[in-house]
């Protein structure tokens, strides 16, 4: 598949135009064609996008985001009728009694040495379902991610499903808890987004992609934050400011001894020179186990400057617990912004903030090679969950629009990792 810098400037003008017509089209469309549209492109990974842009260069931002609600609102309505008295579907199979791993006693290095302690191992506690009575086998229930690929390494992910709506079974959270006591989490800029504000970003490359170096050993890559012209939200990565901060948002951010907080900009910016990277989003959603009052049930205040935040659709979710050690991504299904932070915080994130929304853009890929593949083969992106829309390229060869997030494990870093 040719990268995004493959194609010519010409081919993509025309792609654009032809979005343009198709947009306009849809307007004057019957309602059958209209519904036939609305299927496709939230079947269709690439389709949605295109005809969403090519509507706000006819009638603008305002009008689509209008038009979006609607839309998703008639669909929520439509599966209430249809799928009313729906059971809550499990996704993969959980042990009836899981053991419990007993956390190693940490152990002083030898006299005369300085060797390092060893961290015990990472096994989230149970939190069982949000809602006892409306739930699937094994929500809360918290499985290991193996790597097959890499059999030696020791539990570094783990997932979990949630039901956390419950007037909407099939309101699915998909959750990882991933250990940043072994993890390196990176921040990644898209080839086109965030669109860049600062002069100094103007000319920075962006190669969109996992590292090569990285590829042999990633464990799992996610969805960033909102384009640019949905809410302006900063970003900083690579020592390079590319969209300057809000201060009334939330953000995520590295920090130089290795610390990750989620938490409002204004409590952290004048840490900003301590900060690696760091990436803004709406509003907290939690912030120190603090629900945001805008979340409310029929609050009609928009979550990140594009959809309702009572509008029911796919949602992504980023969140770290009260430790500071373990980082939770969600990856949701028909739910609305109150559903998904009820959903994280009650799998264990203290802070809460959503990162994007829609069909195609929320998504949580692992890393393995193909089952036969060569040892040092190319390794490809897998779903976390079935339904969710991505490439075997994606993220790692493939050139990504949009900003991302990638772990990889502290235990495989390379000397000039070990040592910057």
């Amino acid at each position: 598949m040719p990268t995004s810098s493959a194609r010519s400037p010409q081919p993509r003008r025309k792609r654009h135009a032809l979005g343009r017509r198709l947009a306009l089209g849809m307007l004057l469309a019957s309602p059958a064609l209209a519904l036939g549209l609305w299927i496709a492109v939230n079947r269709i990974e690439w389709l949605g996008p295109w005809v969403a842009d090519g509507l706000r260069a006819v009638i603008g931002k305002e009008a689509v985001t209008e038009i979006e609600n609607i839309a998703y609102g008639v669909q929520d309505r439509f599966y209430q009728y249809i799928r009313q008295g729906e059971k809550p579907k499990a996704y993969w199979e959980v042990p009836a009694a899981s053991p419990a791993l007993e956390p190693e006693a940490e152990k002083p290095a030898p006299q005369g040495t300085t060797g390092a302690v060893k961290i015990p191992p990472f096994a989230p506690s149970p939190v069982g379902p949000v809602h006892e009575a409306w739930s699937a086998p094994g929500d809360g229930h918290w499985l290991t991610i193996p790597v097959p690929d890499l059999p030696k390494l020791e539990p570094h992910l783990f997932k979990t499903l949630l039901h956390p709506d419950k007037n909407r079974s099939w309101a699915e959270l998909f959750v990882v808890a991933i250990d940043l006591r072994r993890s390196d989490i990176h921040l990644v800029a898209g080839s086109q987004e965030p669109v860049a504000t600062e002069p100094a970003a103007l000319g920075v490359e962006r190669p969109a992609r996992i590292p090569d170096e990285h590829h042999d050993r990633v464990l799992a890559a996610f969805n960033g934050g909102f384009k640019t012209e949905h809410g302006a939200y900063g970003m900083r990565v690579g020592g390079v400011t590319l969209v300057a901060p809000r201060d009334e948002v939330c953000a995520v951010a590295l920090f130089k001894d290795e610390s990750i907080r989620v938490a409002p900009w204004h409590s952290m910016k004048e840490l900003e020179s301590d900060m690696l990277w760091w990436r803004q989003t709406p509003n907290c959603m939690y912030a120190d186990n603090v629900v945001n009052p805008n979340l409310g049930a029929g609050n009609s205040k928009k979550w990140g400057a594009t959809l309702d935040g009572e509008t029911v659709i796919r949602r992504s979710a980023i969140g770290i617990d009260a430790s500071g050690n373990v980082l939770f991504v969600g990856i949701s299904n028909h739910t609305t912004a109150s559903a998904i932070a009820d959903g994280m915080n009650h799998a264990g994130a203290v802070s809460v903030a959503q990162l994007d929304v829609n069909f195609s853009y929320p998504k949580f890929v692992l890393f393995q090679r193909p089952p036969g593949a060569a040892e040092g083969g190319d390794r490809e992106a897998v779903a976390l969950a079935e339904g969710f829309e991505f490439s075997t390229a994606e993220y790692i060869r493939e050139r990504a629009r949009r900003d991302f997030f990638y772990v990889t494990p502290k235990s495989l870093r390379s000397p000039a990792e070990v040592n910057r």
